[in-house]
């Protein structure tokens, strides 16, 4: 069925966890829509959120089939939520409501979660004088040495924390401050992973500190000065989306890639981003270090059965939500071709 893509002019944030009931001829006659939803009104944020989604569910079908042939089915289970993450999603008096996977790989829910952190964290980091953002790294490894070597890492930082804050209790040494992310790359020339950490720090005496203890710690086994990196923060914003990626970054996104004359010959390492995830599973991503935040009221809003609502379903074919009821879409979403031929014809999931 051809589909007229007109648009509902609508749009969202981040979604929250609806449930529906269903007449004997399968639509909708009631919602039971759970927590506040999310304000319509930016076409252009929907836009990156149909994005995201047409991104999840191609990323999702190659991870499957990855965990398949390693015969690990409850990762074949959280693929298959992630695939099928907000498929469909409800608007009622002008806000948004739908489900979400919460899975790390998904980049629908990690750019909830970053808009999370940014809106937690931003204000207390602006009122930090001197910001520095650090970067920690190890030397890279096989797949098989990954989750040990990140393990190495997060211990080797937790260590030099608990070092320097028993000293600052005592009375001398700084106190370190700051917040951390850790994140993997992959290196498909040398088939190699590298683990390592941001950081944002409170100041310069922070960041060079944590750099020589670094060093010092890991010793040249598996620590090279020159991998090491700090600089002053311009833009906490930035510096926050850059600190909190949630992992690893899937691939150079050619919508945004202004070097781009519209081929792409780069690929998606499906096959390297599942071992990243894989050895990330259990390990706190992102946390903060000698500072808490000012105490938060948390409100959560309980169910409501509404009748007068629109629902939509994710058609993959036109990358877009379309109404159930006609043939509105929500966002009117036009991948760029390089973007569609990378996500079709450039996911490598070959196994190691």
């Amino acid at each position: 069925m051809q589909i007229n893509r007109h648009s509902a002019k609508l749009s969202q944030g981040s979604f929250n966890t609806l449930a529906q009931n269903e007449t004997e001829n399968g639509r909708n006659a009631i919602a039971i829509i759970i927590g506040k939803g999310t304000e319509l009104g930016n076409n252009k944020v929907l836009k990156g959120r149909a994005k995201r989604k047409m991104i999840s569910q191609k990323m999702a079908l190659a991870f499957v089939g990855i965990a398949e042939k390693k015969e690990d089915p409850s990762k074949v289970k959280s693929f298959w939520n992630t695939y099928y993450c907000q498929n469909r999603v409800y608007s009622f008096e002008n806000r948004l409501y739908g489900k979400y996977c919460k899975n790390r790989f998904c980049t629908l829910c990690s750019s909830i979660r970053k808009a999370e952190i940014i809106n937690k964290y931003s204000s207390e980091l602006k009122a930090w004088t001197e910001p520095y953002f650090v970067t920690l790294t190890i030397k890279s490894c096989k797949a098989n040495r990954l989750r040990l070597r990140m393990k190495g890492l997060i211990r080797g930082f937790r260590q030099i924390n608990a070092k320097f804050r028993k000293r600052n209790q005592r009375g001398y040494g700084i106190k370190l401050i700051g917040i951390k992310s850790l994140e993997c790359n992959f290196n498909p020339d040398k088939n190699t992973y590298n683990p390592h950490l941001h950081l944002i720090v409170a100041n310069k005496e922070i960041a060079d500190t944590l750099i020589n203890e670094w060093l010092k710690k890991l010793t040249r086994k598996f620590a090279s000065e020159n991998a090491q990196d700090s600089r002053p923060v311009k833009d906490i914003e930035r510096d926050l989306v850059e600190t909190i990626k949630y992992g690893s970054k899937i691939f150079n996104d050619p919508d945004t890639n202004k070097k781009s004359k519209g081929n792409n010959d780069g690929n998606i390492y499906a096959a390297a981003l599942y071992n990243i995830f894989h050895a990330m599973k259990g390990l706190r991503i992102f946390e903060r270090f000698g500072f808490n935040l000012p105490e938060q009221r948390k409100t959560t809003a309980g169910a409501r059965v509404v009748s007068d609502f629109y629902e939509w379903r994710f058609i993959p074919e036109y990358f877009d939500w379309q109404n159930v009821d006609n043939e509105l879409v929500l966002s009117a979403y036009a991948p760029k071709p390089q973007l569609v031929n990378l996500l079709e014809n450039n996911i490598d999931t070959s196994m190691e």
